[in-house]
């Protein structure tokens, strides 16, 4: 199969943004998890601001951030694929959802993890 070059404009690339800020926007508005993710990291950023962390802690802080976001981020879109593939239950899709949410919930106890060897050692200096 041949594919077509596409011409490089500025147009299409700020529609790409659009994009993906409309599915930021979606997150946000549809996603429970999401909101909840959202608002643990709040609270981790509020906690760093309020201990002072080192620039070191901030860039560590921010990769588990991301990564817990973006695995939600996956997560939600996977379950929506397979919700339109397969509207009736099927082992399948089960397996798949399921493997999905297990790799939130991985990104979620290394976020966990990380926290807690960035802010427990800042609390005990107080």
């Amino acid at each position: 199969m041949s594919r077509k070059r596409e011409k490089f404009t500025l147009k299409k690339r700020l529609q790409s943004f659009r994009h993906a800020f409309a599915g930021i926007r979606n997150l946000l508005v549809y996603e429970h998890n999401f909101r909840i993710h959202l608002l643990a990291a709040v609270l981790a950023v509020l906690l760093g601001i309020l201990l002072h962390l080192p620039l070191w802690k901030w860039a560590l802080l921010s990769i588990v951030i991301f990564l817990v976001l973006i695995t939600e981020a996956f997560n939600s879109a996977m379950e929506k694929l397979a919700d339109v593939l397969s509207p009736e239950y099927n082992e399948k899709i089960k397996q798949l959802k399921d493997n999905c949410a297990a790799a939130v919930l991985l990104a979620s106890v290394l976020a966990i993890i990380v926290g807690l060897i960035i802010f427990l050692p800042e609390i005990f200096k107080l």
